[in-house]
């Protein structure tokens, strides 16, 4: 992430990543079994603390956690000012904390049944890697036994099955954009480059629908053999592949890459209206949301990539220009229909939906559910993140 040079723009992105990290932190941050010294986020707020403690806790969601609290801190490392308050810990920290409370949570293994929540915590857990090299935070020697740990799962599942690709679960029976494309993008981060690779072109033999210019859901194994076509567009599986694509570089690549941005760009934004709730200036680029649940989650994840491609200098203009775009008029949707602290929370409640305001989706009393507040924040991230593109 690049946080340039601090104009007024530039500067009010921060505060207002700032200030969702706050207001997720706050909200959701919980110690697990109140055993000192751990970090976890409840699913949902409000509840009764003891009961959360026992109610499912989203294994991938605590990824994605992990991944904006490193987004902070990276913030914190360009800014020299911790999100929280200086009494506070740094978010590097709250993240390391949350890693091996994740751990905790999970029986004491960082295995579970899904390779696409394992990639999830192995990317974050990498870039939560790089803030420790540069911060000198505790937890780097756990970092590199995950990583070690969930590479080998990696390896078991990307089999010649179907051509290759990567299964969805331990059940092998499905083969997906959503395990696959962030498997790719952790063995390119991590070395593995021909690795990488060959996912990425089985995604794009397999799964890449050139109507759409977008990335399919998957390929079911159903009883007998037979291969059936998930053909879903979701906006999560755009957003690693385009990571992917990014981190492995070259002509064919990043001609992949500037052309998936545009077919983003074409089908899966939504556009203003004139007596919207949210107020948004005419021709506004806003990215669709997918609700609550898991797909409150979705956004954020290929908002976060859109931003890496904005700050890619390999990166077309034009291209780096659609992603920088997108991202900053979803952010700006989303801060504009948010409902302040005091309105019947404690704490700021940024809606599910970018053209609907936070107490249109979250009227007062409403439970909010912490995949949703997640989402907002890395948006604002992801947009705090842009500088001067």
């Amino acid at each position: 992430m690049d946080y340039g040079t601090q104009t007024p723009q530039v500067l009010e992105a921060t505060d207002r990543a700032q200030t969702a990290a706050r207001s997720v932190v706050h909200q959701f941050g919980q110690k697990l079994f109140f055993l000192p010294g751990t970090h976890i986020g409840a699913i949902r707020r409000p509840t009764r603390r003891i009961k959360s403690l026992f109610s499912p806790w989203h294994y991938w969601w605590q990824a994605h956690y992990v991944d904006a609290l490193v987004d902070a801190g990276q913030r914190e490392l360009a800014t020299g000012v911790k999100f929280d308050g200086a009494s506070r810990p740094s978010a590097g920290r709250l993240a390391s904390r949350l890693v091996t409370t994740i751990r905790l949570r999970n029986f004491l293994t960082f295995v579970n049944s899904y390779y696409d929540d394992m990639a999830w915590l192995a990317l974050s857990s990498w870039r939560l890697e790089q803030l420790a090299e540069k911060t000198r935070n505790p937890g780097r020697r756990r970092n590199a036994r995950l990583l070690k740990t969930l590479s080998l799962q990696f390896d078991s599942a990307s089999t010649d099955d179907l051509g290759g690709g990567t299964f969805w679960s331990k059940k092998r029976d499905f083969k997906n954009t959503p395990a696959t494309a962030p498997v790719a993008l952790h063995f390119a981060r991590t070395g593995r480059r021909e690795r990488a690779q060959a996912l990425v072109d089985w995604l794009d033999a397999k799964l890449f629908d050139a109507s759409q210019g977008m990335y399919l859901d998957g390929l079911r194994i159903r009883a007998g053999g037979e291969i059936f076509l998930e053909n879903a567009i979701y906006t999560y599986n755009q957003g690693p592949i385009l990571g992917a694509l990014l981190e492995l570089g070259g002509p064919v690549n990043l001609e992949r890459a500037e052309a998936l941005i545009r077919a983003i760009d074409a089908r899966l934004t939504l556009a203003p209206e004139g007596n919207a709730p949210v107020p948004m200036r005419a021709g506004a680029r806003i990215l669709r949301c997918d609700g609550t649940g898991d797909g409150g989650l979705f956004t954020g994840i290929l908002v976060r990539y859109l931003a890496l491609a904005a700050n890619d200098s390999a990166v077309s203009t034009e291209a780096r220009s659609i992603a920088a775009t997108l991202v900053r008029d979803t952010a700006e949707a989303l801060w504009q229909g948010r409902r302040p602290a005091g309105e019947g929370a404690p704490d700021m409640i940024f809606s599910t939906h970018p053209l609907k305001t936070a107490a249109q989706t979250y009227p007062a009393g409403a439970v909010v559910e912490l995949s949703t507040q997640l989402q907002a924040w890395m948006i604002f991230e992801a947009a705090a993140s842009l500088g001067t593109v």
